[in-house]
């Protein structure tokens, strides 16, 4: 993040480009992890067994050696849980520990509480399971010829595709695959659990969901939630990775600390981590389209599905998104979205940045990159022929787009990274170069804010005002380095004009803010800020009346300044404004709330309005392959990201070039394996590769959109930019598919699918060459 170089209380609050809230503590090493507290006497220390089978009934399950190891406080299992044995979201079909059945490999069977994790490994590696092996579907093709889903097929449509498909003048279509994603977030799944009387127990978890973790534990202990306090200050990563499935290991430490009456701990090393949860779903998507003489689309059919896992988790919303999705930023005309949600016995795929929505938007972009190549033209033009932007466009769920600035935002990125004269340029250097050949494409990104999960779009937050001027600030968004907590704490400084300083930033708890909505879906700023706002407007009335009556002036004569607070002629500081309120007995706390207005959407037939705005970006990249090895780089990029009036633009750039390079790394070399066990073959950062230092392009050219606004009343007027930068990212697959088509000349389009590793791109290079061998 930028350094202004000014110090903290001379900063105006909103709109400032203020530093994270820990990050000279993130530098230092001094911010506080989980794993960082310390450790309680008589603590102990978990580890899970896993099942060793991807389908298979267990047999036996004798687990007397490893109770008798040295150490072993206690062996929990499936026979252990009070309450339900059950950790879904909502489903009832994800059990804490397997009971009878195994239904992917790395299935929690039990776990071991001893007094250090060295004793509980050792221990867990005496148990004696045998399996009666059933039938194991482990892909997506295994699934649909098995018919194994989590739900029926979902149908989104738009007019009737299909004919508008057959009568245009012309008709492609294809199919892809996109392979899913690890999270791989920095700190793992960690939760320690602290008993106290009465059966309480203090959790602190590295969760997205406080609230969703209170209720799982309640429900696997058979007590009320009211027994359960979860705390959050803050995570090492998420990206919804931690959104559900943080909740298991946490469930398992609180029923470790309800057994045994201590503290407990569960740390996963990085290979349990990666083998034990969800990714990005990985789909296979066919699509047909058909177009005119331009490009422009008639119509377009998309049929997407997906690999869900075991149990339901959250796929059936993330395939929504997918769904929701599949037009990205272009009016279809007419469409149909068929999607299959399929139950395989592999880890239950959950959230991952963009929610399903960056898998929904590859299948049109694909289509947009074979319209060019069909008709000859720019893909570039194609892509600005089909935008949203004509009164009434409507997506294929029946939303109305009335904020489209996809246009203005690609033409001014066009202009500025001089996309003409490169794409020119990157001809005349293919024409010349046979082994090294360049590509480049400009994308758009519209994306959707707002849960699809209506009551999901709520928020709370409690502030506090003291005597001596300083503010406790609390709500229910969790931090997880994306700058949430000081733009929240930049919003309720501007409300009383204090110095930033002023604000302190605590823990999330569901003891503080009840009944919370996970951070995911780029709401966290928009909800908990206007909450938060809400709470502090509530204070400052409350003083602007009590400053009214007591120094004899009307209420519109009270304004709080960084200088002060002055009331008629009277100038004054605002802790003594606060301390004169006090004496006079005036309420200085106040609990603000917030929902998100004017949406609605029957999934039943899946139409309405799910989502209150959309948030826009654009980019352009480079890129080069090596012919004769696959081998790819990408070498420019440029992006114009549109973030409304952003509330903190040092942390929105942050999450910009973040976004961007995870999604280049969900595209290009981020490949999950599964063998023919089902046992996860890249489980750790051997065989996984997540981009580095030296992957991020040597010019990357970064600005927010000057002209942005949020047309909706969202926290001032800015725009969520957690998740819309991944798909951003797009851009680099079409820029590959772009040089490998350059291979061929241009005359055929490669059968290329992400992610694009020197293997795919090679094989795909190969194929261009033998099709348009004569040609």
């Amino acid at each position: 993040m930028a350094d202004t170089g000014a110090p903290l209380e001379t900063l105006i609050s909103v709109a400032a480009s203020v530093g994270h809230d820990s990050a000279e503590r993130h530098v230092a090493g001094s911010a506080l992890y989980i794993d960082d507290i310390p450790e309680s006497p008589g603590l102990v220390h978990l580890f899970i067994g896993q099942s060793a089978r991807a389908h298979a009934r267990i047999r036996t399950l004798d687990l007397s050696a490893v109770r008798a190891a040295p150490g072993v406080v206690a062996v929990l299992t499936a026979a252990d849980v009070p309450g339900k044995n059950d950790i879904s979201p909502f489903a009832g079909d994800d059990p804490m520990f397997a009971d009878g059945e195994a239904r992917f490999r790395g299935q929690p069977l039990f776990a071991v509480a001893a007094e250090t994790l060295p004793k509980a490994r050792a221990a867990a590696a005496l148990a004696v399971v045998e399996y009666d092996d059933l039938p194991a579907l482990l892909t997506i093709a295994e699934a649909r010829a098995a018919q194994s889903v989590i739900e029926p097929a979902q149908v989104m449509s738009l007019g009737d595709a299909p004919t508008a498909i057959a009568a245009a003048p012309h008709r492609l279509a294809g199919r892809l695959a996109v392979g899913g994603q690890e999270h791989f977030y920095l700190e793992g799944q960690v939760a320690l659990v602290i008993p106290g009387e009465d059966g309480d127990l203090h959790v602190w978890s590295s969760t997205q969901h406080p609230t969703e973790t209170q209720h799982v534990i309640a429900r696997t202990l058979d007590c009320r939630d009211n027994a359960i306090t979860v705390e959050v200050r803050r995570m090492g990563g998420g990206f919804g990775g931690k959104e559900t499935q943080s909740v298991h290991y946490a469930a398992i430490a609180a029923l470790a600390a309800r057994k045994t009456g201590r503290p407990a701990k569960i740390r996963l090393d990085r290979d349990d981590d990666m083998a034990m949860t969800g990714k990005r779903h990985d789909f296979e998507i066919a699509w047909s389209v058909g177009f005119d003489g331009e490009g422009r689309l008639a119509g377009a059919d998309f049929d997407l599905a997906s690999r869900c896992g075991h149990s339901a988790d959250l796929s059936m919303a993330i395939n929504d998104r997918a769904m929701f999705h599949a037009d990205n930023a272009y009016a279809l005309q007419t469409a149909r979205i068929v999607s299959h949600r399929l139950r395989t016995n592999t880890v239950s795929n959950t959230a991952f940045r963009g929610f399903g929505g960056p898998q929904g938007m590859m299948g049109i972009e694909r289509a947009m990159d074979a319209i060019a190549l069909a008709l000859g033209k720019d893909p570039l033009d194609v892509r600005k022929a089909n935008l949203y932007g004509v009164a009434g466009d409507q997506t294929p769920y029946g939303q109305t787009v009335t904020d489209s600035v996809a246009l203005g935002l690609m033409e001014e990125l066009e202009a500025s990274c001089a996309y003409r004269a490169r794409r020119a340029a990157i001809g005349a250097w293919n024409a010349a170069n046979p082994l090294v050949k360049r590509g480049l494409a400009l994308t758009p990104v519209k994306f959707g804010i707002s849960f699809t999960t209506q009551h999901l779009n709520q928020a709370g937050a409690l502030v506090h005002v003291y005597t001596d001027g300083s503010i406790h600030l609390n709500h229910g968004g969790t931090e997880m380095g994306q700058g949430l907590n000081i733009k929240v704490a930049q919003v309720v400084a501007d409300e009383f004009q204090v110095p930033l300083d002023a604000v302190k930033i605590t823990s999330t708890r569901t003891d503080k803010v009840p009944n919370t909505s996970a951070t995911a879906a780029s709401s966290g700023s928009d909800l908990n800020g206007m909450a938060a706002q809400d709470a502090a407007r509530q204070i400052r009335a409350r003083l602007i009346t009590f400053a009214a009556e007591a120094f004899g002036c009307a209420a519109d004569e009270v304004a709080f300044a960084q200088e002060g607070v002055r009331a008629g002629s009277t100038q004054m500081s605002f802790r003594e404004l606060v301390n004169q309120a006090y004496l006079a007995r005036v309420s200085l706390s106040a609990a603000g709330f917030y929902r998100t207005p004017d949406i609605h959407y029957d999934r039943s037939v899946h139409k309405g309005r799910p989502f209150y705005y959309f948030a826009y970006g654009a980019a352009a990249s480079e890129v080069a392959i090596d012919a004769l090895t696959g081998e790819s780089r990408i070498l420019r990029v440029d992006i114009l990201h549109d973030v409304g009036r952003s509330l903190n633009p040092a942390i929105d750039l942050g999450q910009i070039e973040g976004g961007f390079v995870q999604g280049a790394g969900w595209l290009t070399t981020e490949e999950l394996v599964f063998d023919a066990a089902g046992r996860l073959a890249t489980h750790s950062p051997s065989t996984y590769k997540i981009p580095t230092a030296g992957d991020r392009p040597d010019a990357f050219n970064i600005r927010i959109w000057p002209a942005g606004v949020n047309r909706e009343q969202t926290i001032h007027r800015s725009k969520a930019v957690g998740e819309p930068p991944l798909m951003l990212a797009i851009s680099v697959f079409s820029a590959l598919t772009d040089a490998v088509a350059s291979v061929g000349g241009h005359r055929v389009m490669p059968d290329l699918d992400a992610p694009a590793t020197p293997e795919r791109i090679l094989a795909a290079v190969e194929d261009v060459r033998r099709r348009t061998v004569g040609s």
